[in-house]
């Protein structure tokens, strides 16, 4: 079996060659995808921990900066309004 195969006038392809190549290229795709999992993985567990370790949990740091988000816009608000009805 030939391992050189003609197409379009002369243009000739080792397929060979081809084929290892396209292994290499699968292989090498499959250590990169392994790789970028392990270092998801180390990142998640380090974050884990971290907030884990952290003194207030991040629900309450958000549930504050909510409350505090809502009592500004309610000031700004109220603040607007009285604005509105004063005859100056």
């Amino acid at each position: 079996m030939a391992t050189n195969q003609s197409f379009f006038n002369g243009f000739q392809v080792n397929r060979t060659l081809l084929a290892g190549g396209a292994v290499f290229t699968g292989v090498g795709a499959l250590l990169g995808a392994t790789g970028a999992v392990m270092v998801c993985v180390a990142l998640a567990t380090a974050g884990r921990q971290w907030v884990r370790g952290m003194d207030t949990p991040p629900t309450a740091m958000a549930q504050r900066a909510l409350s505090g988000a809502k009592a500004a816009s309610a000031a700004g608000w109220d603040a607007w309004r009285a604005e509105q009805v004063s005859p100056n």
